[in-house]
This record gives C-alpha cells, sequence and structure tokens, in this order.
C-alpha cells in the first residue's frame, strides 16, 4: 500500500470532529453527485486505529449497559479495524481513504473488505449518534422530518418498523438524498447507503441506528423493539442537525 502523509477528506459534518480527528471538504463520486460524508483518516503508517468514545462505557445506562458498550466497542468494533488493517496490507491497490473504500465496493469485492471498511464506517457514525444528554430536533430538522414523513411521531413510526423488520443482523437508516430530501431505509450486515454499488438507494446517512444482536442482546435478549425504543432516548438530536 502507498503511505501517504495527507488526508483525502470528504465531509460530512462542516467541521473537525473532536471524536475523531476528522477534517471537512466536498468531492463528487462517479455518477457526478456531491456527496458530503464521514471519514476517518489513515494514519502515516497506513493504519486505521480504534476511536475514542465521547463518553465514558457506563454513560448509557440505564439504556444501554456498560458490559454491551465495552464489548461493542473494544471488542467488535476494534476487530473490524484489525481485520480491515489486514485486508490493506495484502492489497496493494487499496484506495487512501476509509469513504472511498465503502463507496468503491461492489458485489465482486472481498467479503473481508466488504464486512470490515462497513463495520468501521457504521460504528464510528454510531458512536457519535449517541448521547447521554437528552437532546430535540432543532427547528429545521424538525422541519425536514415533518416535510418528509408527516410529523416527528410518523418518523419515528417508520424507523422503528425499518429497524424492526430488517431480518437478521443489519442497520436502519435516516438519510438524505441527492436533492437533500429524507428517506428511511435498511441495509443487511455491515453495508450502508454510501455503498452506490450495493444499495438500491443511495444516500448519505444522518442517523443510524446498529440491529446487530452484539449491540443489544446482553441486555434486552431478543426484544429488538425493546431496544430500538431505548436508543430514540439518546439520540445525539444535535449530531443528527449538524449532519443534515
Amino acid at each position: 500500500m502507498k503511505k501517504r502523509t495527507f488526508l483525502k477528506i470528504i465531509g460530512l459534518f462542516g467541521a473537525t470532529s473532536a471524536m475523531f480527528g476528522f477534517n471537512t471538504a466536498n468531492e463528487s463520486n462517479d455518477d457526478a453527485e456531491t456527496i458530503n460524508t464521514m471519514d476517518n483518516q489513515l494514519l502515516k503508517e497506513g493504519k486505521f486505529t480504534l476511536p475514542n468514545l465521547p463518553y465514558s462505557y457506563d454513560a448509557l445506562v440505564p439504556h444501554i449497559d456498560k458490559a454491551t458498550m465495552e464489548i461493542h466497542h473494544g471488542k467488535h468494533h476494534k476487530a473490524y479495524i484489525d481485520n480491515l488493517n489486514k485486508a490493506i496490507e495484502s492489497n496493494t491497490n487499496i484506495w487512501n481513504s476509509l469513504e472511498e473504500i465503502v463507496q468503491k465496493l461492489n458485489k465482486k469485492s472481498e467479503a473481508v473488505l466488504r464486512n470490515n471498511a462497513g463495520g468501521h464506517w457504521n460504528h464510528s457514525f454510531f458512536w457519535e449518534t449517541l448521547t447521554p444528554t437528552q437532546t430535540t430536533p432543532n427547528e429545521k430538522l424538525a422541519a425536514a422530518l415533518n416535510e418528509a414523513f408527516g410529523s416527528f411521531d410518523a418518523f419515528k413510526t417508520a424507523f422503528t418498523k425499518a429497524a424492526t423488520s430488517q431480518f437478521g443482523s443489519g442497520w436502519a437508516w435516516l438519510c438524505k438524498n441527492k436533492n437533500g430530501k429524507l428517506f428511511i431505509s435498511s441495509t443487511p450486515n455491515q453495508d450502508n447507503p454510501l455503498m452506490k454499488k450495493l444499495v438500491k438507494q443511495l444516500g448519505v446517512p444522518i442517523l443510524g441506528i446498529d440491529i446487530w444482536e452484539h449491540a443489544y442482546y446482553l441486555q434486552y435478549q431478543n426484544k429488538r423493539a425493546d431496544y430500538i425504543n431505548a436508543f430514540f432516548k439518546i439520540i445525539n438530536w444535535e449530531k443528527v442537525a449538524a449532519r443534515l
């Protein structure tokens, strides 16, 4: 892999993220659409690293227990990163950034690259979606939700349905399309709506919930609906609004 001392950045947040050390900018994808998204950096030695959480492992109690957070972040997410780094080492044609890897994946991509690049991106995004401090959608976000779904309650119902009905492991997403309109989708495994060659509807995620069992099983067992309901109590709506 060619090592570089600079970052190629594709921005989602419009400001530097203290959690991941992101910078932001715009880049057009292969379809000449501009997609502003989160990106994580390759360090100088060409390795991805596990990002720190912006809160303690027990900060989300009682909605998500400490043990789940320790295992989810310290073991599952770390494993995605470790396996992604191994895949990069064996691939001399790898792209420069995590964002590029995710966007250029296709049905012929190696499973280890698809699963672990997606796992790293999705989880990095997920940690910033959560907060122990109660927040609410700001005026702009609330208006966008009302325009797309009719009301916040209707959005919550639709998002919950997408998360509940996703068969097996995966994610549910609130996204904006290239015209800035909001829509809800779900993806299996560690896929996400940025994977334009793998998803039916391309979009920029602004909210996502991990519905793999490792995200909730210690506390909620098979009661996925209870976990989804708890998730709504710890959403960082300020972050979601910033992504919008």
